[in-house]
């Protein structure tokens, strides 16, 4: 099976945070049968993450964990970060990290993000050209 990465960048017109993105995405893949990993930068913004999901509308409600959270049942998005992720398998990760995450080889489908930021630009940029050389099938697309 092909490994794809969509990298979606943030225009100067989006009013949108990444994170805001990431949780539209998560949900959306949700909803059409599919498991999701969002793999933040740190703890903090995997907080952030929690708090958007629970925030959503009721109708909206998308079944979420944070990685080391005890549930009864394994749930269809977990929320990582660095060094602190559960082993259940996911079919597509949401990279909020600066780096290609180790364990990005188990994926076949992950969504990354360009934001505005010029530094954080030239990270989005580093981690495509380790993708390309990974052999993924790359695409990108505007958000705004």
């Amino acid at each position: 099976m092909a490994k794809t990465a969509q990298f979606y960048i943030l225009t100067e017109d989006c009013t949108l945070t990444v994170e805001e993105i990431a949780c539209n995405f998560a949900a959306s893949i949700w909803r059409s049968g599919k498991k999701v990993l969002i793999s933040c930068e740190s703890e903090a913004q995997a907080l952030e993450i929690d708090e958007r999901l629970w925030q959503r509308d009721p109708n909206e409600f998308v079944p979420h964990n944070l990685s080391g959270e005890a549930t009864q049942y394994p749930t269809p998005i977990e929320i990582s970060w660095l060094g602190k992720r559960n082993l259940q398998r996911r079919d597509v990760l949401i990279n909020l990290q600066q780096e290609i995450p180790d364990f990005s080889h188990i994926f076949t489908q992950i969504i990354d993000f360009v934001p505005k930021d010029d530094a954080l630009k030239i990270q989005a940029r580093e981690r495509y050209k380790q993708l390309r050389l990974q052999g993924w099938n790359l695409s990108t697309e505007n958000v705004g």
